[in-house]
């Protein structure tokens, strides 16, 4: 019988939207038990002659400027979202009023009412919804859960994670949208804090209540000429301010009694992209890093006393999740197969009509937590998380 093809249209042809195109390109390639298959139909971007020159690369059957034929188009199933954070809730709405499917890029939204607003919208039109919080599909994170779930640490007690990079530790690099408040929402914490504020909900559960410090090192910077692909960008000659933090820190509590501490920042010289996270339990811990993401690290306090000492599991066998798509044991996968492994929860999720995780009901959490933090830095104090939808 033939497999529900899944035409997509894609907004936004940059980092993220290259990111995702592969995730699309190899999927059925890789997973043949796929219950639906994307169709690779438009990308759209600001900019006609380069959204032309992406899609050719990239393999969309088409290209457009702007995300309203994205939107609108009958030949069009799912709609990606793949640009800044101040556009999300805009082309959501959009979509979900012409009864697509979406998949949208982290953070969700620029603050927890427009999180509301596309929950709202993607539940009146009845459409499968997923937020990308890539991580959860690198296969050692996925081990992970099932361990925790299998109680091999027992009771939570720590959860500690860093998210450390170093890409604009110059001063001379430029005032990227990222460094703007009106159109990232926040720096450092909402592009990385995300991150590992969704791996802590995953993996340890939910946030009770926060208390945060941000601090932002370099004030002004220079303004943009020319963004050249991926996170590099060309600097012109006048200052702009930076608006956002340039590091983020705060301690948690969460539900369970657990406690954690949370670090992201783009200047810890030396840290490309530092994701990492230990879970200590009554019985056990789990450490990763996600610059070797095909380890993970595991202790078991069962292990008689001789014998005790940190274990590294090397996650390529094909009892490990999502291995079963690629290569004979010991072979390793990359970053970017965690896209494959995303649309192939989206596609599994549309064609059976329930919603893959996470979703944006976990987008919606997450930007509870982010704004708690902010909440917390202002008032110096700490602060309950809360959610309501």
């Amino acid at each position: 019988m033939a497999k529900k093809k899944v035409r997509v249209g894609l907004v936004g042809y940059m980092f993220m939207g290259k990111a995702h195109s592969l995730g699309y390109r190899d999927v059925a390639f890789a997973f043949p038990d796929v219950k639906a298959v994307p169709v690779m139909k438009e990308i759209s971007g600001l900019d006609g002659e380069e959204a032309r020159i992406y899609a050719a690369r990239y393999g969309w059957e088409r290209s457009s400027v702007g995300y309203e034929r994205v939107c609108e188009a009958k030949d069009i199933d799912l709609v990606d979202i793949s640009t800044g954070n101040d556009s999300h809730r805009e082309i959501c709405l959009a979509a979900a009023r012409n009864g697509k499917h979406i998949f949208c890029e982290k953070p969700m939204a620029m603050s927890v009412v427009e999180c509301k607003d596309m929950i709202k919208a993607v539940e009146k039109a009845g459409v499968i919804h997923m937020i990308d919080f890539n991580y959860r599909t690198v296969p050692a994170v996925a081990l992970a859960k099932q361990m925790v779930e299998k109680g091999m640490i027992g009771t939570p007690y720590h959860f500690r994670a860093v998210y450390l990079q170093d890409w604009i530790i110059d001063p001379e690099f430029p005032l990227v949208w990222r460094l703007q408040k009106d159109k990232a929402g926040s720096g450092a914490h909402g592009d990385l804090n995300a991150h590992i504020i969704d791996l802590g909900r995953y993996l340890c559960g939910e946030f009770d209540s926060v208390c945060g410090m941000m601090e932002t090192f370099i004030k002004n910077r220079p303004l943009l000429a020319a963004q050249t692909g991926g996170l590099s960008a060309e600097a012109a000659g006048d200052m702009g301010a930076v608006t956002v933090d340039d590091a983020t820190l705060f301690l948690a509590k969460f539900q369970n009694g657990a406690v954690g501490t949370f670090e992201a920042t783009r200047f810890a010289t030396g840290n490309r992209n530092g994701n990492h996270f230990e879970l200590n339990g009554s019985d056990g811990s789990i450490r990763f890093n996600l610059e070797r993401m095909n380890e993970l690290e595991y202790f078991s306090r069962k292990d008689k006393d001789a014998y005790q000492g940190w274990k590294t599991i090397l996650v390529t066998d094909p009892t490990h999740p999502y291995i079963k798509g690629w290569w004979p044991a010991g072979h390793i996968i990359g970053w970017q197969h965690t896209f494959v492994h995303q649309v192939y929860n989206l596609m599994n999720g549309i064609a059976t009509g329930i919603n893959p995780s996470p979703n944006f009901y976990d987008g919606l959490k997450c930007q509870a937590v982010l704004e708690a933090v902010e909440e917390s830095v202002e008032t110096e104090q700490w602060v309950k998380v809360k959610v309501d939808y």
